[in-house]
């Protein structure tokens, strides 16, 4: 276990100085022996999911402000082990102790102890002080939680409370190799839990690696959220269509547009690197398509001057909508972000509105439930261009339940947070 937290709090710290989980679990990877990873994750994960409240907790503990970041990353790592894991409290105490030794912190040794013992003598009325604030009670800023409180009245509760829940392991079938229903029983056979939940989804009751998927490198299936499964759907695809994917890695919507219709399908992204993710995919799955390195926006780096029949614009965003995978990203936002994510929208959608063909339709989707991404800037957008028309989405199972705003679809048990507009030129 001491291995285990001094990793996690070097990962917490790389965190809180601006990287993102993904990458900061990277950099420590090699010193992880392969048996404890993923107790590593799960620590790190955790940490992030409930930081709010971890944070209303120490400073409930320790009066003011700690001094020492080293020692307050163990901490919030330590605390997080005692309140949400079943790691036996005294070796969570005990080894947190001896972790100040090879941080050459062992003048704190002492406070550590006395803290985390203190969290464990008084955890109801701590618990209780520290959910007091908005912070300590949902584990999200306080900016972010106003502004779910502005725009959903009724539903911000929800949201937040499904923000920091461990999200469903959703897989998506391809159709051109498999039925769903003998992928169900490819799993029963492996006995794997899995129930239907759309035509061509299911969830996993418990979540597994990629790699003890029956048939996953024969792409016989893929990992893909039920929301973000709509958008192939949504596009009203036909054999021999152009298609255009702009911000396509890491590739789960552009393989499941190839899944679905024989189109011929240019799939951008302006990172070469993200852009092999999109390859590998497609590799996988027995599948072609056209890959180009570039700005979508910069339409002289790429486009040939002949239109697109359906263009999917998978936005950049806030990612507000699937924090629970990403529950870093919550404590890396910033309020600007929604401006300056805003600004890039708006230029995507400009260029690539050219790019489409009369009669064609554009996909406008983001993972995000703030509504400066999505509705308004799709408004701002009609506004300024009448022959555009908004249509309706026909193909969401949901229907009118998906949120109070047509096309925003709010994070549940079932799926992340995602918005659609299908938008036409006439």
């Amino acid at each position: 276990m001491i291995q285990l937290q001094l990793q996690a709090l070097r990962v917490v710290l790389q965190v809180e100085a601006g990287a993102s989980l993904t990458v900061a679990l990277g950099r420590v990877k090699a010193r992880v022996p392969d048996a404890a990873w993923g107790g590593v994750q799960d620590v790190c994960f955790g940490v992030f999911r409930h930081l709010g409240l971890l944070r209303a907790l120490l400073d409930a503990l320790a009066h003011k402000p700690l001094a020492d970041r080293d020692v307050e990353a163990l901490l919030l790592v330590a605390l997080y082990q005692l309140e949400f894991t079943r790691a036996a409290p005294h070796a969570v105490v005990d080894h947190a102790v001896r972790v100040c030794a090879p941080l050459r912190k062992t003048s704190a040794r002492g406070l550590v102890n006395a803290l985390l013992r203190n969290f464990l003598r008084r955890r109801e009325a701590l618990l209780q002080l520290a959910r007091r604030t908005d912070e300590g009670r949902w584990s999200h800023p306080q900016w972010w939680i106003d502004e779910l409180r502005r725009t959903y009245p009724h539903q911000y509760v929800s949201i937040l409370t499904a923000g920091n829940q461990p999200p469903p392991m959703t897989l998506r079938v391809n159709q051109r190799r498999v039925s769903t229903d003998d992928y169900l029983g490819l799993l029963r056979g492996a006995a794997m839990e899995a129930v239907r939940v759309g035509s061509v989804a299911v969830h996993l009751a418990q979540p597994v690696r990629v790699e003890e998927l029956p048939g996953f490198a024969g792409g016989l299936a893929s990992v893909q959220d039920l929301a973000a499964q709509y958008a192939a759907g949504l596009l009203d695809l036909a054999p021999g269509q152009r298609v255009l994917d702009a911000c396509a890695a890491p590739g789960g919507k552009t393989a499941h547009i190839l899944e679905r219709a024989d189109v011929e399908l240019l799939a951008l992204d302006r990172d070469n690197g993200r852009l092999a993710l999109v390859r590998e995919t497609l590799e996988r799955l027995g599948l072609r398509a056209q890959l180009k390195c570039a700005d979508a926006a910069d339409l002289p780096q790429w486009w040939d001057g002949v239109p697109f029949q359906r263009i999917l614009l998978d936005a950049p965003c806030t990612a507000s909508g699937i924090v629970r995978r990403h529950p870093d990203i919550k404590w890396l936002r910033r309020p600007d972000d929604i401006v300056n994510l805003g600004a890039q929208q708006q230029r995507l959608l400009e260029a690539l509105w050219h790019t489409l063909a009369a009669g064609g339709k554009l996909l406008y989707a983001t993972c995000s439930v703030f509504a400066a991404e999505n509705q308004l800037q799709v408004s701002t957008f009609l506004r300024s261009h009448p022959e555009a028309k908004l249509l309706p989405l026909l193909d969401i199972p949901e229907g009118p339940e998906i949120g109070n705003v047509k096309g925003q679809i709010l994070p549940d048990a079932r799926h992340d947070g995602f918005f659609y507009a299908l938008l036409q030129k006439t």
